[in-house]
């Protein structure tokens, strides 16, 4: 009986050094900007699929994405999207202090 609680616990131990938790990222504690890449990493794996069908398509393309109301557009999106991005990261302290306070008393 000791000797499985010792080897239990040294599993425990094994196990809790082998798989640490500490380089895990949520998805609450990501980057603004990465969010914010992804919009474009799309237009851009887009753009060379078109460039290799067509390169006229695709000049028309860049020429369209050059063009100041597109590229209004872009900084729009851009500066909403970061306003609603601390708004969430706010709302999610919010709900940690919360979860701390009142479920877990402390």
């Amino acid at each position: 009986m000791l000797q499985s609680r010792a080897l239990v616990i040294a599993l425990i131990l094994l196990l809790s050094t082998t798989l640490p938790e500490v380089q895990s990222k949520s998805i609450f504690e990501k980057d603004r900007r990465e969010l914010l890449a992804i919009p474009e990493a799309i237009a851009s794996y887009f753009y060379e699929a078109v460039n290799k069908v067509s390169p006229k398509v695709s000049q028309f393309l860049l020429d369209t994405v050059q063009s100041p109301t597109v590229t209004a557009a872009r900084q729009r999106f851009a500066k909403e999207a970061t306003k609603v991005s601390i708004m969430f990261e706010q709302l999610i302290e919010k709900i940690k202090n919360l979860w701390y306070t009142r479920v877990l008393g402390y």
